[in-house]
């Protein structure tokens, strides 16, 4: 039995990255080997065991065989006699199929080193072809490498638009697209993962919405990138330097869907693109199984970021109305999320990146100023029922009205 650390952390080691999961191939092993060892096995499609104490994963070296379309389409085979540079062959990426024996000894068949030091992203063999899920996975990894230098060697960028144009792309299951989105948003530069997916015709396939909008005009004076596609890879990436939170990027990913629809003649105008894009990002999140707390917040950015961008023309009481459909009241992190939304969508045009958003500021003041009213005291005045929903709601207003008033 031998065990080599493989994949993702030795290429991250290599690079000097922060290792964040270590996973191990087994060669020469059998099943009842690693059990017999204690290790608990976990995988059902081919033999895959935790470690009795780290609960890394340790796989026993195999190979696979493709049978039919889609990424399940394979035939694996997991046995002592399969080798390692097999095992090897088999993976997406010569920067993910490199090796490393217990002794720090590197195992490098497919010259990954070589391409980790040229910084090219750069398939194994002519297989890359046969997984749809390696075109998700290439377009995470330029999310996370072009900022290190990477780029996606030309033939590998063919092999990708092989994959789209047979249609296997299709196939890709809406928990494992997600999975991919959502991994790709937590990196420092997420538009990377969209415009790889664009570049090869993918985006088109997995996300139609995000993909309609690039070729649609704006207003010049208000967005000098103009591209409305452009402008929201620009909000995606202004969203991840005021944020770590997902939910937030991929509510910065959505605000604008709506444009994607607006009927040519209109152009460069969108009005009502907000209930448009609310509908779009439901059909969306219904596809793909988005997560309800995603959902929520992308959907209220939609209809309302035009709302927190003309905070300064707003009546108190649109203002506190606002807050009242985010739910702000019970959900204060929601504003936040909120916000954090609409600044990224202010400073995701050319030439305002680094501007001022006092609009925030402006909700944050109303918020804090309504929190203030006591519910309490307003009952202990007699009100019940509607009459008690409407007295605080006055009583909000009222204390938005005299904060903004002393503010001028």
């Amino acid at each position: 039995m031998q065990i080599y650390m493989v994949g993702g952390a030795v290429r991250d080691k290599l690079l000097g990255l922060p290792i964040k999961d270590r996973d191990w191939v087994v060669v020469g092993a059998t099943p009842a080997a690693m059990l017999a060892l204690g290790y608990t096995q976990v995988g059902q499609d081919f033999p895959v065991f935790l470690h009795p104490e780290t609960k890394e994963e340790y796989a026993l070296a195999r190979t696979e065989r493709k049978t039919a379309a889609g990424y399940k389409g394979f035939e694996v085979h997991a046995a002592p006699d399969v080798t390692l540079e097999q095992d090897l062959q088999r993976r997406d990426l010569t920067i993910n199929a490199m090796a490393m024996t217990l002794d720090g000894e590197l195992v490098d068949p497919l010259n990954g080193m070589q391409d980790l030091q040229q910084r090219q992203l750069r398939h194994v063999s002519p297989a890359f072809v046969e997984d749809p899920v390696r075109v998700l996975r290439v377009a995470r990894f330029a999310t996370r490498l072009v900022p290190l230098g990477f780029s996606i060697a030309d033939e590998t960028q063919a092999l990708l638009r092989q994959i789209v144009e047979a249609g296997e792309v299709d196939a890709l299951v809406p928990e494992r697209v997600w999975s991919e989105i959502e991994r790709a948003l937590k990196e420092s530069r997420p538009s990377t993962f969209f415009t790889t997916l664009r570049d090869c015709s993918a985006l088109a396939r997995i996300l139609p919405e995000v993909d309609a909008l690039f070729g649609v005009p704006q207003p010049a004076q208000h967005h000098p990138e103009i591209d409305t596609g452009i402008h929201t890879m620009m909000v995606l990436d202004s969203a991840a330097t005021l944020s770590d939170d997902p939910e937030v990027r991929f509510a910065a990913l959505c605000h604008d869907l709506g444009k994607g629809n607006t009927p040519r003649e209109l152009w460069p105008s969108h009005h009502g693109h907000e209930a448009r894009g609310a509908a779009l990002i439901l059909s969306l999140c219904q596809r793909l199984r988005v997560p309800k707390s995603f959902r929520e917040l992308a959907l209220l950015a939609a209809r309302y970021h035009t709302h927190c961008h003309r905070a300064a023309e707003l009546r108190p009481d649109t203002l506190l109305k606002t807050l009242e459909s985010l739910d702000a009241f019970r959900r204060p992190e929601r504003l936040t999320q909120f916000l954090l939304t609409c600044e990224a969508d202010s400073r995701g045009r050319t030439g305002y990146e680094e501007s001022a958003y006092p609009q925030a500021e402006r909700f944050r003041l109303a918020y804090d100023v309504a929190s203030t009213v006591n519910i309490r005291d307003v009952v202990k005045q007699g009100y019940s029922g509607e009459t008690l929903a409407s007295e605080i709601h006055a009583s909000r207003v009222r204390a938005i009205r005299t904060a903004l008033a002393e503010q001028q």
